[in-house]
């Protein structure tokens, strides 16, 4: 009876956070889509983003934590060289610059860019993970999940003022590069048995998806 109770109250927390998840990314996209409000929502970007990864980790229960959150860390500092030594030789996904849309920048590169490879590593892995499967079939549909978020917001960084291509041509390259990138972080959250069930994770993952493509189609 106790153990019901304690389920269907995590339950009905859950639900209504996922509902609040879906409020803040309608008005997010309702403040864009107006010319007056865009200028502040354009700002409020990076702190949304760094709200969404809070509520990401206050929904994580795990047993394991330390070392998951090792694990987490490993991946923050991986993608934000990978995506540094991207940014300044043009080697790993092509020739392409950080605007302003991210926030503080070292050497060419967001910081938040770190935290963003996190989100996406963890929350496609939430979404697989959710949907089932066999191990390597998880790790290539999470993988697959990156590289179509990366195709949209591709299409409209610029818009945000987060990144712009030379001549504005997306290489092909780009797509390989997070491909590899992705099947590698999402093998190592296999591998080090890091605890993916979270459906706010799932929410956020499909909801920023959504808010990103209705960009693509409203504001581009």
């Amino acid at each position: 009876m106790k153990m019901d109770l304690t389920l269907n109250i995590l339950f009905r927390h859950q639900f209504q956070t996922i509902l609040i998840v879906i409020l803040f990314y309608c008005v997010g996209f309702l403040g864009l889509e107006f010319t007056v409000t865009q200028p502040v929502f354009l700002a409020l970007i990076p702190f949304a983003l760094l709200l969404s990864f809070v509520a990401i980790l206050l929904s994580h229960h795990s047993q394991r934590f330390n070392v998951e959150f090792a694990v987490l860390l490993l991946i923050f500092l991986l993608g934000y060289f990978i995506e540094l030594a991207g940014v300044n030789t043009h080697m790993i996904f092509g020739n392409y610059l950080y605007g302003n849309g991210l926030g503080i920048k070292f050497f060419g590169t967001p910081l938040l860019i770190g935290i963003n490879w996190v989100m996406v590593v963890y929350c496609s892995a939430s979404v697989s993970e959710w949907i089932g499967g066999p191990r390597v079939f998880q790790i290539l549909l999470a993988a697959s999940l990156m590289v179509l978020y990366d195709f949209v917001l591709e299409h409209i960084a610029p818009v945000l003022d987060m990144w712009k291509w030379e001549g504005n041509m997306i290489p092909f390259q780009n797509y390989m590069a997070w491909f590899t990138i992705a099947i590698a972080f999402q093998g190592l959250l296999k591998w080090m048995k890091v605890s993916r069930i979270n459906p706010i994770a799932a929410a956020i993952f499909i909801c920023q998806f959504l808010f990103f493509v209705l960009i693509l189609i409203f504001l581009k």
